[in-house]
This record gives structure tokens, C-alpha cells and sequence, in this order.
């Protein structure tokens, strides 16, 4: 755990989506556009899991998406930490009656940070990410 201050001004995220409606993707997508401008808090997404610090998870885990999202957790270097964003990674949401939803994501793996909402707004992610920062020590 000594890597947990470099995070502090560095962090780079892995977004994982494991079956939502796409709304909270789109939100997402959103925080990194010049309006909302993520980096500017030193966040970078990045396209490989094995360069990044945070998962960003949205949606339900179902079924046939459990054994990715456990081998993407598998193969993240430590440390690791997960945010779930969403009422669907926090609760199933509307998909909880699903015959393929096997529950929410902290279920199956340890999240460190929850930002709730359907579809959350940009500012809440921001906020959500930048909490789990301040609360690294």
C-alpha cells in the first residue's frame, strides 16, 4: 500500500461496464469532455486494466459478464479500487427481477466508493472519484 500517495495526484481509471442500459457510460464519457474535464484532477482513462489505479463499474453484474469482471479485478495491479456508479452497480436497480443478474457489484468484489443515481450527473462522478482521493492516506 505504499503506491496509495502517488494517487493522490495521479490516478489513472479503467471503466467497466457490466451490463447497464449505457446511460451511466454515457455519463462517464461525459466527465471527460472539456466541459467537466477530468484531468485537470490528474484522472486519465486509460484502455488497458493492467496500467490502471481505479475500475469505474456500471450496471447490474450479470450473469455471463461475473467471470470478465472477476478476471479484470485479477488482473489489476495493486493497489486496487473500485467505484461503483450507478443505482444498478449499487442495487441491481430496475434490473433487480432479471433472471441473469446475479446482484450488485460489491457483492462479488470490494468497492471503495459508491456514487449513486440513475443515471448519476457528471458532478457527482467527479465528486465521487474525488472523495475516494481525499480519503486515501
Amino acid at each position: 500500500m505504499s503506491k496509495l500517495w502517488a494517487l493522490k495526484k495521479s490516478i489513472w481509471v479503467f471503466h467497466l461496464c457490466t451490463g447497464s442500459c449505457n446511460n451511466c457510460d454515457i455519463e462517464i464519457l461525459d466527465c471527460l469532455t472539456p466541459k467537466f474535464d477530468l484531468e485537470r484532477f490528474g484522472i486519465v482513462l486509460v484502455g488497458s486494466i493492467r496500467h490502471a489505479d481505479v475500475i469505474l463499474v456500471t450496471g447490474a453484474v450479470t450473469r455471463k459478464c461475473l467471470p470478465r469482471m472477476k478476471l479484470t479485478w485479477e488482473q489489476m495491479p495493486q493497489p486496487k479500487l473500485v467505484v461503483a456508479i450507478g443505482s444498478c452497480a449499487l442495487s441491481t436497480g430496475i434490473f433487480s427481477p432479471g433472471y441473469n443478474i446475479v446482484g450488485p457489484v460489491d457483492k462479488h468484489i470490494p468497492v471503495h466508493a459508491y456514487v449513486p443515481g440513475c443515471p448519476p450527473k457528471p458532478e457527482a462522478i467527479i465528486d465521487g472519484v474525488v472523495k475516494l482521493l481525499g480519503s486515501l492516506k
